[in-house]
């Protein structure tokens, strides 16, 4: 067989509006009116072309001119497996941001399906063509913005809807209150706190929660150590959520489930490396009989969602007033796949 060898690795850097803006709850950053990124470019020998987004775009372009390049051109695309240890055996020296590895893997298995001429989730295994999506909202200004997001999720098909609030415990517990007495018993309920608290104020939004009926608690505190999970679990019963943002791929997930440190775990090509690094992490949970739930949108992880058995939801962000979906959403609250090869998106 011929090997198909990585040819030329490039980026471009572009600019786009952020439109609807949007934030994650107080304390944490405003994105800004422009969003820069860098679309990454990856050539074979064969003529196929793997593309993804990296945020970030300058830092993101000087990383893979540097040290990315130099050590990935030449070798074999198909070869997914050492391209992800080689591109680890970089951070070693490099240690890149946490969003950095993962868009280049996914261009990766953008390339090899395309190759293949197969949707990326078939070339993955293929579980599924659809998968139910999940209403998840930005940080509102005031519990009515919230519940005429509700009004709007569930005319629009969705059964499930995800909570990102303010981080104070009082007002993110009324606000889980009113939210369930508008949607009603039958919508499922989830809540992010983007680790705004501590293990004291943790545990006090864990049983506001458990009072509204949540089904999971996300993400309640930085994830910098399995500990203050494992306490926390401790002392409540709704589900926690856990390993999003933490370090260490399927390593650092292992420690959490290995000490009894979350109920659920997160997967997903943003924080996990790409696909290779979210696949490891989906086949661990499953020999624990646990859920790895894809955290974010995007073409890729819906292949990811797609790809397999026990994931939930796909996540659709939803912002603005009035309401802009970032995925198109089927009237029954499904997401379905298409059938082009790669991830289907047109970056190049």
């Amino acid at each position: 067989m011929t090997t198909v060898t990585i040819t030329s690795i490039t980026t471009e850097i572009r600019r786009s509006r952020v439109d609807p803006p949007f934030r994650w709850r107080d304390g944490l950053a405003v994105p800004g009116p422009w969003q820069e990124h860098a679309v990454l470019r990856i050539e074979a020998s064969n003529g196929a072309i793997g593309t993804a987004r990296m945020p970030q775009g300058v830092t993101s372009a000087a990383l893979v001119e540097a040290a990315i390049a130099p050590v990935l051109v030449g070798e074999d695309a198909l070869l997914t497996e050492r391209l992800w240890h080689l591109a680890h055996e970089a951070d070693r020296t490099w240690h890149f941001p946490a969003y950095f590895l993962g868009p280049l893997d996914v261009a990766l298995w953008d390339l090899k399906a395309r190759t293949a001429g197969l949707p990326l989730y078939q070339l993955l295994g293929g579980h599924s063509r659809e998968v139910p999506a999940y209403a998840s909202t930005v940080t509102f200004e005031t519990v009515d913005d919230y519940l005429r997001v509700v009004d709007w999720s569930l005319e629009h098909g969705f059964r499930a809807i995800k909570l990102h609030a303010w981080g104070d415990v009082r007002r993110d517990g009324r606000l889980a209150a009113a939210v369930r007495e508008r949607a009603g018993d039958d919508v499922e309920l989830l809540f992010d706190a983007s680790g705004a608290h501590d293990l004291l104020e943790s545990v006090s939004l864990a049983h506001a929660l458990e009072d509204a009926g949540f089904s999971w608690l996300e993400e309640p505190m930085r994830e910098w150590g399995v500990e203050p999970y494992r306490r926390l679990r401790e002392r409540v019963s709704i589900p926690i959520l856990s390993g999003e943002t933490s370090a260490g791929v399927h390593r650092n997930i292992a420690d959490f489930i290995a000490a009894g440190a979350a109920d659920l775990v997160r997967t997903g090509v943003h924080y996990k490396d790409g696909i290779t690094g979210a696949l490891r992490i989906s086949h661990l949970a499953d020999s624990f009989g646990m859920r790895a739930e894809i955290h974010g949108g995007g073409l890729a992880n819906l292949h990811l969602a797609c790809a397999v058995p026990n994931n939930t939801y796909y996540e659709v962000i939803v912002a603005g007033d009035p309401v802009v979906p970032r995925h198109r959403v089927d009237p029954d609250g499904m997401v379905r796949i298409g059938d082009d090869p790669g991830t289907g998106e047109a970056l190049a």
